[in-house]
């Protein structure tokens, strides 16, 4: 028996790092499946594993598979809703010290609502979150007021913001300085440059960076698996797959403005205890929004993830 940690996985194989600094590549023993999640992938990047080895039957080397035969409690994971329609979700990641949502204002907008959506995900499940506005070097002046507004927004709640530029060395010293000695995961649609960032942060990566669609303005995916990458200066990368659309699970509709650390600053000043911020007298949400104190657009998030909880949840 064996203990490792899984650096990438494929959807029916996983490459684990043992304890001993070697990598088998590993299968799920039988039937193995978490208990309370129901997933497409009961085990991700970042899953601290148990595993046996034996050796490849119809193999004549006699090569060495591994079996994941346990997996370690996780301290966190964030998931997205799969487009598996028979399943809940798509576990992401796992393990995670922190997670970088990486924002670009054009080729391809990152909206509100996206970040928004992230950003609660990420409560929910407690995991950190930092965002980066990649590609200021594009930027025109009212595009770069537009950043600017949203970086005043964001850091206002509580959410750290850098401002960079991979193609031109702006802000990836103080980036990495962000990263070390952590398990960091990116993350973002496709397009926003996380292949071009990791590149240059961890050079001889070498992961295969897109094109930006001129009809569409968004990016195409080319990262189609989860993998975690070694940090030269310390700390790991868990590269993911873009994401068009994030999804909201196991999380019931009171719950929601919890993850919202503004909403949650003011529950107790509401009328009624179970408030849900839309249509009660002496609400201190409605009133925080009125006077400016919450942004419009963190609370059309908060209403539209109301009117379509229940989706992400069936």
């Amino acid at each position: 028996m064996k203990k490792g940690i899984v650096i990438k996985s494929t959807g029916s194989w996983y490459t684990v790092k043992t304890d001993d600094g070697n990598s088998i590549e590993c299968r799920i023993k039988g039937n193995f499946r978490l208990k309370g999640i129901r997933s497409t992938n009961p085990i991700a990047v970042g899953d601290h594993v148990e595993i046996t080895e034996q050796k490849e039957d119809n193999n004549s080397e006699g090569a060495v598979i591994g079996l994941i035969t346990n997996i370690i409690e996780r301290k966190n994971y964030i998931i997205r809703k799969s487009p598996n329609l028979s399943k809940e979700s798509h576990i992401i990641a796992a393990n995670i010290d922190q997670a970088f949502l990486i924002v670009t204002i054009k080729h391809p907008v990152t909206t509100t609502t996206f970040i928004d959506r992230f950003l609660v995900s990420a409560e929910a499940y407690r995991i950190p979150c930092r965002i980066i506005f990649n590609k200021i070097d594009l930027y025109n002046e009212a595009q770069t007021s537009l950043m600017n507004f949203l970086i005043d927004v964001y850091e206002k709640v509580g959410y750290p913001c850098l401002k960079i530029s991979a193609k031109k060395d702006i802000g990836m010293e103080e980036l990495k300085m962000m990263m070390q000695n952590k398990t960091n995961v990116f993350s973002g649609h496709s397009g926003v440059g996380k292949s071009t960032i990791i590149n240059f942060i961890q050079p001889g990566s070498m992961l295969k960076t897109g094109i930006i669609s001129d009809s569409h303005h968004s990016g195409k995916h080319t990262t189609t698996y989860s993998e975690m990458i070694d940090l030269d200066f310390g700390g790991f990368i868990i590269d993911t797959p873009g994401i068009k659309g994030f999804g909201l699970l196991e999380m019931e509709k009171e719950e929601i403005s919890h993850y919202f650390p503004e909403m949650f600053e003011l529950l107790n000043n509401c009328q009624y205890y179970n408030c849900t911020h839309t249509h009660e007298p002496e609400c201190a949400v409605k009133k925080a929004v009125t006077d400016g104190q919450i942004a419009e657009s963190r609370y059309d998030t908060y209403l539209g993830l109301l009117n379509t909880e229940d989706k992400y949840r069936n």
